[in-house]
């Protein structure tokens, strides 16, 4: 599995989102993982992308179109990742955006004692309707066949808010080559595995350590007022919504993702 680290200290580990690699997380481990910050930031890159591309995998083998890659099997990627690294003893803080915060929950279910904090970033914690079930086999099946560069061209505005593509096309650049370089293999494989995701609601209301959970004021996937209504039910939950920001408040305003997730890493005990 590969990963990127940066720094030293308690271990900030950000789990990106799909259809990305860990370069979504290059402000956070500049920022966070700073030499004297006491952080050791690691983004790792999430089976079937980035660098984890010759793993594909899932829970059937075969044809890619048969491929299933759950959240269970990504949280207990990390969990292996963790293990490889020294730290099975150690209690991090784990934060996801989109698929990854759904896989930050699916770990904080399973692993609750291996966690001192949980982010939770441009994320819902409900299983899937009937609909959008449909709807990521259907995807699953295009990115396949066609691969991602048509997907990625029509999300982008989503993905990024429009004024956003416009005044920072650095950013906007570097989200659409993010998008057209994920290998459809594990991108169809996790799309599948998402499909049958389970609902976290009730798990989070059980959650022993704090949380916070980041919204982007026009994020069109994860609305700000959607997360409003299922936050609270984390006992000990702070929600930041970040102005000026879609789907990838990190990348859009890094300043004010980054001044939140260091506060509250910095504010646990």
């Amino acid at each position: 599995m590969g990963y990127a680290e940066a720094g030293s200290g308690a271990p900030l580990v950000l789990v990106h989102g799909h259809p990305f690699d860990r370069t979504m997380w290059a402000p956070q481990l500049a920022s966070l993982g700073a030499p004297d910050s006491g952080r050791w930031v690691i983004a790792p890159d999430l089976r079937g992308y980035g660098t984890s591309h010759a793993a594909p995998g899932g829970e059937h083998d075969g044809a890619p179109e048969a491929r299933r890659t759950t959240l269970e099997t990504f949280a207990r990627d990390i969990a292996a990742l963790l293990d490889a690294l020294g730290l099975g003893r150690e209690r991090i803080v784990l934060g996801g955006l989109s698929m990854g915060g759904q896989i930050a929950m699916e770990f904080a279910r399973l692993f609750p004692g291996r966690l001192r904090g949980l982010v939770l970033a441009a994320t819902s914690p409900y299983a899937e309707t009937a609909a959008g079930k449909r709807g990521r086999h259907a995807l699953a099946d295009r990115l396949l066949r066609e691969g991602m560069a048509g997907y990625a061209d029509e999300v982008l505005d989503a993905m990024v808010a429009p004024y956003n593509v416009t005044a920072l096309p650095e950013v906007a650049g570097h989200v659409l080559r993010m998008m057209r370089g994920a290998p459809p293999e594990g991108a169809a494989a996790a799309l599948r595995g998402r499909a049958e995701r389970r609902d976290h609601t009730a798990s989070l209301a059980q959650l022993g350590v704090p949380a916070l959970v980041v919204a982007g004021r026009d994020d069109p996937f994860t609305p700000v007022d959607a997360t409003r209504g299922w936050y609270r039910h984390i006992p000990d939950a702070t929600l930041t919504v970040i102005e000026g920001a879609a789907h990838l408040p990190n990348l859009e305003r890094p300043e004010e993702f980054n001044a939140a997730l260091a506060g509250f890493v910095d504010r646990l005990p």
